[in-house]
């Protein structure tokens, strides 16, 4: 009884044992072999692809990935592809050395019916299941496209390919000349091949640049070509003379990346390694899912613009992968305690005694996992609600933000038009004093001085919105730096005069020429003078001094006051927006010194502060223009030396005078002015009046005016409120009663999209507010007199228009329209006006306005005209009769045809005819 209650315990154990070893077998799947052909991994590419796909895989415990290295090896990478086929794997993944050589080793493996996943490359017949990797032809045409948006007037480029025989070697040089072979402005002066690796181009890049010379631009097929390019340029000193552009735009160290930051490359394209992605699609086709034979990864261009902002997204993937990596870690070693304890239960389960206890350690054991990983799920879920949390108060922070920049950028821009009546009528007051030889009081002269200033703390603002967007594009011109720091201190002379400062600019060469955007650094000088004068007390004393580092490539310009100076604790902040010291007592925005900051780093230098006994700026800047693009470099007039009026104490009060009335109104040219500011209207209306008739509108009835008064000129402000200055104007240019009429468009939008837009739209001029009011008048004088000059050619030419080139100009097809249509009904003596305007598809009177706007003549004078004119040629060049010349072009009778000949020339028709 005893024995069998043994056997029958002994049967349990061995069906208990039996049962939890097939349950063990079912909850585990099966194992996936995958083999990975690697054609090197010698370099850091090569190597991200590869812990990519070991850190992809990882994520699936039933997969065991095997990466075999080819070491450039064509034959190794054949016998590597064959261990797999022996092997069975359940797919192949291959990133072939050659596409030729081992063509016939993948359709091996798919006879064999092994998938195969080519990633980076293809074979030659490209047969395989699938393909991951960027479009190498794509990233031959981003380099092309890189070049050619550099174009000027013309460039060399010369390319350096990788081996001959890979597809992306291939590809690459297929897409780059796709593009650039379209540029006639591209000389392109040949190829080096090599072998991806840049040892291979050293000696006939280098014997390349000694027999040529540098050329402008070098696409090599990978980073490390690249670099390799530069080191030979940097070893012949002409590296600076050459923009090299590479692929595959890694980050690290020796990354493409890094080389566009440190200067080395002009720019790098991006080429995904594909590892993580072969590795997922390989796992879709393993578990039947349809995948496309191509799978194409996205590229992009990196250079000096983005390669901050791609360095810290490919710093935060590293980051989470790294995370990713310690959490599969700790699963993995979890499962691995799991199954031990579950191998050391079912050897147990033989002795019956113990087996109990090590189920219940077992059951406490999963009980564990279970419980931690339920823990993991519940942190992790924490943590991406607290993500989200955060992008969301950012957004709502940053949309804040915006809101606010975009109130006070659109008060700043309304503030423009006020000053503009201010700072118009002050130079108006100035002009009429200066007319009649009265001095100009002091008063004039301080609003006159406190409007500039006004306008330039919004200006600030404006900068500083610009400067947030990151929308500044520096444009360095070849200046003296003497003379412009000293154009700058004559304009606070009289100030320091005033407050008894002494005020000096020193330097130790007054012939130093500095590549500086001029608008950008005067707007740098005006923000620490102003500081500088508003820091100083009376009778103190403010130093400029410029000092050419003679021996080295740098300047320095040094801006010392002896004022309260700044807190040291403070000295780290005095750059930060809006920031605003302990002992600043005075009215400020914080941003001046905030901006100074920006447009010094915009010119690749530094700007640092120091205090003791006063301030001190330090200005450090480059020699020379190789630091800048060649876009960023323009040609600007040379600097002249300005003494500016100096301020007087004295005042000058005369109530006597009186504007003058007086209307020169000789030529009765009529200005249309769309305005919906009262007060700018009336100032432009009174001002302007004396020389045109004006006609106002504020927006709402502009186009009627437009089109029932036929202005001359049309003066035009941007913001209206029902439709805004382009609109307007691109209604008046598109319109056929109107398109002739110059249009200038005032706005306080100085932008250059904004000021694109006006010229799109189609206006003849573009002026921002505050304007120069002599610049105004001046523009529209120019206006009309370029008019007349056309309207002189019109009436001058009327059959050389019929033969000339079109521009596109409405006016021009115009009149070639309508001449078409008058010689077209020549010999017809009943072609009146009404069947001229019904061709053209215009009322009677529109034609009429048209045409005596832009020729000066009533339709029917013009018509005329034609005719005498055709007649006229007739005389010259045929031997018809006076009758029959008068018949074909269409007058009624030969004696009406005489008669209108004789009225235009001065001669009958037979005279005329004689005399030739």
């Amino acid at each position: 009884m005893r024995l069998s209650r043994v056997y029958f315990l002994l049967s349990l154990v061995l069906v208990f044992s039996a049962t939890i070893s097939s349950c063990s077998k079912a909850n585990v799947p099966n194992k996936i072999n995958i083999g990975f052909s690697q054609a090197m991994t010698n370099d850091e590419w090569r190597q991200s692809m590869n812990s990519s796909m070991e850190l992809q895989a990882s994520l699936y415990p039933h997969v065991n990935l095997t990466i075999y290295d080819a070491n450039y090896d064509v034959q190794k990478q054949i016998a590597d592809l064959n261990m797999f086929i022996v092997d069975s794997v359940d797919i192949i993944i291959v990133s072939p050395i050659q596409s030729k050589p081992i063509t016939s080793t993948v359709e091996k493996a798919l006879n064999a019916g092994i998938p195969v996943l080519v990633v980076d490359r293809k074979t030659d017949d490209q047969k395989y299941t699938t393909y991951v990797g960027a479009d190498n032809i794509e990233i031959g045409r981003n380099a092309a496209k890189y070049i050619a948006s550099n174009i000027q007037d013309s460039l060399s480029v010369l390319e350096i390919k990788g081996l001959a025989g890979s597809s992306p070697a291939e590809e690459r040089s297929i897409g780059f000349h796709q593009v650039i072979d379209d540029f006639s402005e591209v000389q392109f002066v040949g190829t080096i091949k090599s072998n991806w690796e840049k040892e291979s181009i050293a000696d006939n890049f280098r014997q390349f640049l000694q027999d040529h010379g540098p050329i402008d631009f070098v696409f090599a097929h990978n980073d490390r070509l690249a670099q390799g390019a530069w080191e030979i340029a940097h070893n012949l000193g002409i590296e600076d003379k050459i923009k090299i552009i590479g692929v595959d735009g890694l980050s690290g160290s020796n990354g493409g990346i890094e080389l566009v930051k440190n200067g080395v490359l002009t720019a790098t394209i991006l080429y995904p390694t594909g590892g993580a992605e072969a590795l997922t699609t390989a796992m879709k086709i393993l578990n039947g899912d349809k995948v496309p034979l191509h799978n194409i990864l996205s590229s992009t261009v990196i250079d000096r613009f983005n390669a901050d902002i791609m360095q810290n997204q490919f710093s935060k993937i590293s980051e989470q992968q790294r995370l990713i990596e310690s959490q599969v870690s700790a699963i993995k070693q979890q499962e691995k305690q799991y199954y031990s304890q579950n191998n050391t239960l079912k050897i147990i389960l033989v002795f019956f005694l113990i087996i109990l206890g090590l189920a219940v350690y077992s059951i406490y054991s999963k009980m564990s996992i279970s419980k931690k990983n339920r823990q993991l799920e519940i942190t992790n879920e924490k943590i991406t609600v607290q993500r989200n949390q955060i992008e969301e108060i950012a957004n709502e922070v940053k949309e804040s933000n915006e809101a606010k920049m975009n109130f006070f950028t659109g008060l700043s821009h309304e503030f423009k038009t006020p000053i503009t009546l201010i700072m118009s009528s002050i130079e108006s007051l100035r002009e009429k004093n200066k007319k009649e030889g009265y001095k100009n009081s002091f008063e004039i002269e301080l609003i006159q001085n406190n409007s500039n200033r006004l306008l330039r703390l919004i200006n600030n603002l404006l900068d500083f919105r610009k400067v947030e967007g990151q929308k500044f594009n520096i444009r360095a011109s070849n200046t003296n730096i003497f003379k412009f720091t000293n154009n700058i201190f004559q304009e606070f002379k009289g100030e320091a005069d005033k407050r008894s400062i002494k005020l000096e600019i020193k330097t130790n060469n007054e012939d130093l020429n500095l590549f500086i955007d001029r608008n950008l650094m005067d707007k740098v000088y005006f923000n620490l003078l102003s500081n500088a004068f508003k820091f100083t007390p009376d009778n103190g004393k403010i130093d400029i001094e410029i000092k050419d580092n003679l021996n080295k490539s740098n300047v320095y310009i040094h801006f010392k006051d002896n004022g309260i100076g700044i807190p040291d604790e403070e000295l780290n902040n005095v750059f930060t927006p809006f920031f605003k010291g302990s002992n600043n007592r005075k009215n400020s925005s914080g941003v001046g010194l905030h901006l100074s900051k920006q447009f010094i780093e915009l010119h690749l230098g530094k700007i640092e502060v120091q205090s003791y006994h006063g301030t001190e700026f330090i200005i450090t800047l480059f020699k020379g223009n190789t630091h800048f693009n060649e876009d960023q470099i323009v040609v600007d007039p040379e600097l002249i030396d300005t003494n500016l009026v100096e301020y007087t104490e004295e005042t000058v009060y005369d109530d006597g005078l009186t504007e003058s009335k007086e209307s020169s109104n000789n030529e009765g040219y009529s200005i249309l002015l769309i305005e919906d500011n009262r007060d700018l209207t009336l100032f432009l209306k009174n001002k302007l009046s004396q020389e045109y008739i004006i006609l106002t509108s504020d927006g709402t009835n502009a186009l009627e005016l437009a089109f029932e008064h036929i202005p001359d000129v049309i003066l035009c402000d941007v913001n209206l409120p029902d439709q805004n200055g382009y609109e307007l104007c691109e209604i008046l240019k598109t319109d056929l009663r109107t398109s002739h009429i110059p249009v200038i468009l005032l706005t306080a939008l100085g932008n250059k999209e904004s000021f694109i837009k006006g010229l799109q739209c189609g206006s003849d001029l573009y002026l921002t507010k505050p304007f120069n009011y002599s610049i105004l008048t001046q523009s529209i004088k120019s206006l009309l007199y370029n008019r007349e000059k056309l309207r002189y050619y019109y009436t001058n030419n009327i059959h050389n228009i019929d033969q000339g080139h079109s521009f596109g100009d409405a006016e021009q097809s115009f009149v070639r329209e309508l001449n078409h249509h008058i010689k077209t009904n020549l010999e017809n003596a009943e072609f009146s006006v009404e069947n001229l305007a019904e061709l053209l598809n215009v009322s009677r009177v529109q034609l009429y306005r048209k045409v005596k706007a832009m020729l000066g003549m009533s339709i029917s004078d013009y018509i005329s005209d034609y005719r005498l004119e055709k007649a006229k040629s007739m005389l010259q060049t045929s031997n018809r009769s006076i009758s029959e010349i008068a018949y074909c072009t269409g007058f009624s009778s030969p004696n009406y045809f005489s008669t209108s000949f004789k009225s235009k020339y001065g001669v009958t028709p037979g005279s005329y005819k004689k005399s030739l």
